[in-house]
Order: C-alpha cells, then structure tokens, then sequence
C-alpha cells in the first residue's frame, strides 16, 4: 500500500475514494479529472497536481517517493526536465535544498547518483 508523507493526508483520503491508490495510477490521472477532484472537496488541485509529478518521476524514472519529492522542490517535475538538467547546477541547487530541508543529519546526494537519475530519464522513450 502507497503511504504519502502526513501533510498529504486529506489528498491520499480524496484520492483513494476515486480508486487511486498506486503511484502508478496517480502517474496516469490527466489534468482533467485532477481539475474534477480538487473541485470535489478536500484536496487542492495544485496539490494533486504536485503529487501527479512527484508519482510520474517515481514511475518514469524508478526513483524513490522522497527522492522525487526533492527533485519537485528543486524545479524537476517531469522525466523530460530532469533528462535535460545540467548535473553539477543539479547538484548545487539540490544541495542547498536538502540541507535548509533535512540539515546535515540526512546523507547527501552526490554527483554519481544525480547522473544515474538523469541517464535514467534519458532512456525514457519520449511519446
């Protein structure tokens, strides 16, 4: 079972009454039935709407729920960005995130990992 992070309670509630409950399926919502949801109570629209990015990068890409989430935070929100992002301005950026987010308790991403990231987006065969 999926379990997002406490402060997307009420949209994982609104979501999993429309029979959502992977990120996979959150992937495939279009902007249409998101637009629906936010409307039908609850949960904001633009929230789904991170949520919809953040469930694409961890399907497209294979990336962990909290690695993706970083990624959202630091302007990556689809595969096509991230495959396209400069890895050592990747890095500084998401650095400086990861450390106001996490302080220095939580392990650094490193330049090896962000290049695994962004080689993986790569292979993603554009539609």
């Amino acid at each position: 079972m999926w379990q997002l992070p406490a402060h997307f309670q009420r949209e994982q509630r609104q979501l999993e009454r429309a029979g959502i409950a992977s990120w996979a399926q959150l992937a495939c919502v279009d902007d249409g039935d998101l637009r629906r949801l936010g409307r039908s109570g609850g949960a904001s629209e633009a929230r789904l709407i991170k949520l919809r990015g953040q469930a694409r990068l961890v399907v497209e890409v294979g990336l962990e729920p909290a690695e993706a989430a970083l990624l959202l935070y630091a302007g990556i929100a689809t595969s096509a960005g991230l495959a396209n992002a400069d890895p050592h301005r990747l890095l500084v950026q998401m650095g400086r995130l990861q450390r106001s987010l996490t302080g220095m308790a939580a392990p650094m991403l490193d330049l090896t990992t962000l290049q695994g990231w962004i080689r993986r987006a790569q292979r993603r065969p554009t539609n």
